[in-house]
Parts: structure tokens; C-alpha cells; sequence
């Protein structure tokens, strides 16, 4: 998608190379909830950048279970109204525009997680507080940088905050072939720990390859009957309850999910007291932990396996693959111009 634009001439930093966008662009939006066919391409103003924030020309966004629980209307009653919706909440590309007291400057390539509370990455411009972004290096492809900022950070928080890991300890990975699980695994080896991961047979391969220890298929084994102990668990595929688990972690384990429902969120309270503790991850945008993420990369620590790169038109397919399930990895959608 190419967006529309008008020069304005006004800003003091703007020249014929370094112009603020102005006008309109094209962006992937929904105007009520519902399946993937909701979603459309239309026309939008571009979003101004307002003080302490950046706008970033979009070339790759990812896509995650978020978005489509949030276009499904599942979380309704927490987001209510606000159409057209733009989604998307991990963004790649160049910066547009910035203010001269920020670290950042026009040109520079950097990726962000978004944290306006709807999204807005599925477009040709986004704005994001100079907080949430982080500088990308040249060696790193922007579909590859779009793909680590919401699940990346969902990983290192759960595991670093919430499970609070230490190396040497025993962690396992429910999901760990999916966009967070991978991340989760890489992370958790990094830090020094003892990874066992849990997914389909068919992944084994997969998981092995991202550093897991040992290699759990779910559907040949329940875990939770295992007779083995953890100090972490890790419900990055959201499936297994705390009620669940709790027999399978060490006298002061921690299991931590990502299924942010009334449930977890009342199990975590009701379980702070105890030495077993449960955890809801809610991640936060931070450009420390990108920033953080960016350099297990560049150290050979950290790979990041995209399961399917569409074109931002075919962001309705994108949607319908996730919703399916994906077969490892991540899906990201790119601009054509990028």
C-alpha cells in the first residue's frame, strides 16, 4: 500500500528529503466485529505524531492471537465501540517524523510495539511513543523485526517478571512452537535454564532446533501426568489451568499464562500468598526489552521463524491462517512498495 500525501512546508525541520506526512494512506480496517471478511482496505487521515511520540512508515506488521480476538469482539466489553478499527499492534519500518529532542531521526529503521489500546499497525503510518520503539540494525529484515516486538516481549516478561527465571532452573513451555513459545524457549536457554518444551509431534524438530532440552508431544503425553517437577511453567498457548499444574511444580514453582480471562486473573490474586504462584501475563510496550530482544539476535541467540509473510492486502488470509493455527513461527504482513 502507498499512501497519498501532501508536503507541508511549515515545520522548521522539514525539507524536500526530510517532509512530515501529511494527508491520507491507505490502512486495513474493520467497521463492527466479526469474521476475517470484515476486515477491508480503506482510505484513513495519517496519524499526527503528538509530543513524545514517533511516526513510523510502516513497511512490515505482524499478526497475533490478539488481533483477531479483539476483531472477533471477544474483548468488547473491555474496548467498547471506537470504528473503524486499524489492527495490529507490532510495526516495522522508517521513521517519518520526530521531534529533535528524541533519539530517534528521520530514516532510521526501527521496530515498535504499538501502544495505543486499539492497534493501528496494519497501515502505511503509525505513531507510538518514543518509549515503545527501538532502533533496528541494517543486518535485520524489517518482516523479521515486525514479527518480535508484541510476542518477544510477552516471552521475556512472562518469564524474567512474572516466573522471575533463574538460570539453572527447570522451566517448561506449553506451546513452544508457536510465536510466543519460540521466543519463550530461546530466551529461557539464554538465560542459563533447562528448557522442556511442549507441542505437536510434528514440531519436535522445530523445538529441538530452538534449544529445548527435551521434547514433549502433547498428543502422545499430558505433561501434568509426566511425574516430573518444573520451577517454571509456561502456558504460552494459554490451554493448561493452574488447577492443572500445580502438582507438577516445585515446592516454590511458578506457572504463568497468557490467557488473560476473569478466571486467571482471580487464581493469580487467590494465589499470591502461596508458594505456588499464578500468574496473567499482560504485557507492556517497553523499548528496553526490544531493545534487549534485538541483541540476543545480533548475537546468534535468538531466531525468529516466520510461518507465512502476505502482502498487507491479504491481510483477511492472514487472519483466517491464524484463527486456524499456525504451523510454527510467526505471520507477518508486508507493504508491497517494501
Amino acid at each position: 500500500m502507498s499512501p497519498s500525501t501532501a508536503i507541508s512546508h511549515d515545520d522548521p525541520r522539514t525539507s524536500a528529503t526530510n517532509a512530515v506526512p501529511q494527508g491520507t494512506m491507505n490502512a486495513i480496517v474493520y467497521d463492527d466485529y466479526g469474521s476475517p471478511d470484515v476486515l477491508h482496505r480503506a482510505t484513513r487521515p495519517i496519524p499526527q505524531r503528538l509530543p513524545g511520540q514517533i511516526l513510523i512508515r510502516v513497511a512490515a506488521a505482524s499478526v497475533n492471537p490478539i488481533d483477531y480476538r479483539l476483531r472477533r469482539g471477544e474483548m468488547k466489553y473491555l474496548l467498547p465501540g471506537g470504528f473503524p478499527r486499524i489492527p495490529g499492534y507490532d510495526v516495522a519500518g522508517t521513521v517519518a517524523d520526530s521531534s529533535a529532542d528524541t533519539p530517534f531521526r528521520v530514516g532510521d529503521r526501527v521496530m515498535a510495539h504499538l501502544d495505543r489500546i486499539r492497534g493501528g499497525a496494519c497501515a502505511d503510518f503509525a505513531t507510538c511513543a518514543i518509549a515503545s520503539a527501538a532502533r533496528i540494525p541494517d543486518s535485520m529484515p524489517f518482516d523479521v523485526a515486525a514479527a518480535i516486538p508484541l510476542a518477544g516481549s510477552t516471552a521475556l516478561q512472562a518469564l524474567r517478571d512474572h516466573g522471575r527465571m533463574k538460570a539453572g532452573q527447570h522451566l517448561l513451555i506449553n506451546g513452544a512452537s508457536g510465536g510466543v513459545g519460540m521466543f519463550a524457549v530461546q530466551i529461557a536457554k539464554a538465560a542459563g535454564c533447562h528448557v522442556d518444551a511442549v507441542a505437536s509431534g510434528d514440531n519436535e524438530a522445530f523445538c529441538l532446533s530452538l534449544g529445548a532440552d527435551r521434547f514433549i508431544d502433547y498428543q502422545r503425553q499430558d505433561f501434568t501426568e509426566s511425574g516430573r517437577t518444573w520451577d517454571l511453567v509456561f502456558d504460552a498457548a494459554g490451554k493448561a489451568s493452574f488447577r492443572r499444574v500445580r502438582k507438577v511444580l516445585t515446592p516454590r514453582g511458578r506457572y504463568v499464562s497468557t490467557e488473560p480471562d476473569l478466571k486467571g486473573i482471580v487464581t493469580s490474586v487467590l494465589t499470591w500468598p502461596q508458594a505456588r504462584q499464578a500468574k496473567v501475563i499482560l504485557v507492556k510496550p517497553c523499548g528496553d526489552d526490544q531493545r534487549f530482544l534485538i541483541s540476543l539476535y545480533e548475537s546468534g541467540q535468538l531466531k525468529v521463524t516466520l510461518d507465512h509473510r502476505y502482502g498487507m492486502q491479504d491481510a483477511v488470509e492472514a487472519h483466517r491462517r491464524i484463527e486456524n493455527g499456525v504451523d510454527r513461527g510467526k505471520i507477518v504482513l508486508v507493504n508491497q512498495a517494501d
